[in-house]
């Protein structure tokens, strides 16, 4: 019988979920979003210590208009339309210093 080896996680404070599925953006802006995100955590010191973010494709939210879209967990906020420059403000304002950015949010839990 084959050993189950269970895989291991780093910690991390926040989980950031990209969509780039198809139908919530037609020229793959939800791909290059996440592309970004990598430099932009890092630039932020994000990527590592006790606020640390991990990041996450998904091809697919459920809720195709105005994307792209993210999820920040364990928040429960959505964000649709998100922009490079829109990404900049959420790292700052909702990762950062903790506080959701109402404006761009279009559903919480």
């Amino acid at each position: 019988m084959t050993e189950v080896i269970k895989p291991k996680m780093m910690d991390y404070h926040r989980h950031i979920l990209v969509c780039i599925g198809d139908r919530c953006t037609e020229n793959g802006e939800g791909q290059a979003l996440y592309d970004e995100l990598k430099e932009k955590l890092k630039a932020s010191s994000l990527d590592k210590g006790d606020l640390r973010v991990k990041k996450t494709r998904a091809t697919c939210f459920g809720t195709c208009k105005s994307g792209p879209l993210i999820c920040i967990q364990p928040d429960g906020v959505w964000y649709y339309d998100v922009t490079s420059e829109k990404l900049d403000r959420i790292i700052e304002q909702h990762l950062i210093q903790g506080e959701p950015v109402a404006e761009y949010i279009y559903h919480q839990t």
